[in-house]
Parts: C-alpha cells; structure tokens; sequence
C-alpha cells in the first residue's frame, strides 16, 4: 500500500500544472532578458559606430531589468498573496458564523460539477467533518497548493533568468565584429529565443513548433522597432 502511494505521489508531481509557478517566472524573466537586452544593444548600435556605448547601454539594461523583474514579480505575487489570505480569513468568519450556510453553497458547487443533489450534500458533509475550511478555500475560492503564490520564489527566479537571458546579447556584444552589429544581435537573439522556447514549451507540455513562431514573430518584431529609432534618431554617440 504504502508503494502504490508513493508512485501516485510520483505520477502527480509529474503533470505539468506543478511546474507552472516557477515556470512561468523563468521562462518570463530569461525571454525578457534575452529580448529587451538585445533590443536595447540593437537601438544603440544603430545609432553608433563606437563599441562602448553599446555595451555600456547593454550591462545598464541587464543590471536595471533583472532588478526590476524581480522587484516587479515580487509586488506582485505578494498582492496576489494577500488577497488569498484575505479570503481566506473572511472564509473562515463566514464557517463560524454561518456553518449551515456554508454547507449548503459547498454542496451546490459539487452539484454544479455533475453531483446528485444527495451525492452532493453527503460529500460536503464529509469535507466539513475532516477540514471545513480547506474544502473550501479548495473548491469555493479556487485556491490550491499547486497554484498558491511564492512571492520570494517568483522574484528569485524572474531575477536568475533575466541576468541569464541578459548576458547572451552582452557577449555578442561584447565579441562580435562592429560591422553588421545589429544583424549579429538580432540573429543570435532569435537564436536564443528559439532555443529558450522549445525548451519551456518541451517543460510545459505545449507545442513547440507554436512556441517558436510565437518567440520569432514578436521577437523580430520587438527588436526591429528598436532599431527603426535608433536608425531614426541616427545619434553619433
């Protein structure tokens, strides 16, 4: 018994949903790092013929966005926070003061999802013996383990993969002739972007193939209206 326990214990951390946290916070901050970085390298390089203004709005850019990323996704997992601990207080005030209540909208929910009417009310009956308020902040408020914010998480990951991301463009910066600068960038952005791509969509379970014309579509788009005002404000910096 205590085997089979353990492989449904596996198979469930398997399922892709579990992985949507921190997920969805990498694959946010390394997409951002690599695409703003390298537009901004772009915008410059478009407007100069001289190497360090370049890397220096490069290495301004990694430094500002991965700050603010997880300055940013910490602000706002932390109110995501909040307001879940403040439904679920107000959850818990409603089961003392209207338990009978409560029970009756639990059963609802259960019957709503395809219950008899009796089947219903028995399993809600049984969820507020062994844990009222966890029945309910479950299935009346919609919140779970899985998808239950992390604020410090959240920001340590969109932090990371920014400054990964960032550093790809920084080094083709950094390395590759002055000449055709931009195409270099925009090439190995997208190279990268690409990669970055299949592999969150190969992670997530989703279609690869749709991650990469996604990635490439606004990608090129991003970047070239970068280098449209760099070449437009054409500044000998």
């Amino acid at each position: 018994m205590e085997t089979n326990t353990e492989n449904l214990d596996s198979y469930l951390d398997n399922h892709f949903i579990h992985r949507s946290n921190w997920l969805r916070a990498a694959v946010l901050g390394a997409n951002d790092g690599i695409l703003s970085t390298a537009s901004l390298a772009i915008g410059v390089a478009a407007a100069s013929d001289l190497r360090d203004p370049i890397v220096l709005a490069t290495v301004a850019g990694l430094t500002a966005g991965a700050l603010s990323m997880a300055a940013g996704e910490y602000v706002s997992v932390s109110s995501q926070t909040d307001l879940e601990k403040a439904d679920i207080e107000r959850e818990r005030i409603e089961l003392e003061e209207m338990p009978e209540l409560e029970l009756r909208r639990l059963a609802e929910i259960y019957e709503q999802r395809g219950l008899k009417k009796e089947t219903a009310l028995m399993v809600a009956k049984e969820f507020t013996e062994k844990d009222a308020l966890a029945a309910h902040v479950r299935d009346e408020l919609g919140i779970n383990e899985i998808g239950q914010a992390k604020p410090i998480q959240a920001a340590l990951a969109s932090g990371a993969s920014f400054i990964a991301g960032g550093i790809l463009p920084l080094a083709v910066a950094l390395l590759v002739p002055l000449k055709n600068m931009e195409l270099m960038l925009y090439g190995s952005a997208i190279l990268f972007l690409i990669i970055l791509g299949a592999v969150s969509a190969r992670a997530g379970g989703s279609s690869i193939w749709k991650a990469i014309i996604r990635i490439t579509f606004w990608g090129t788009l991003a970047m070239g209206v970068t280098a449209l005002i760099g070449y437009l404000f054409g500044v000998n910096l």
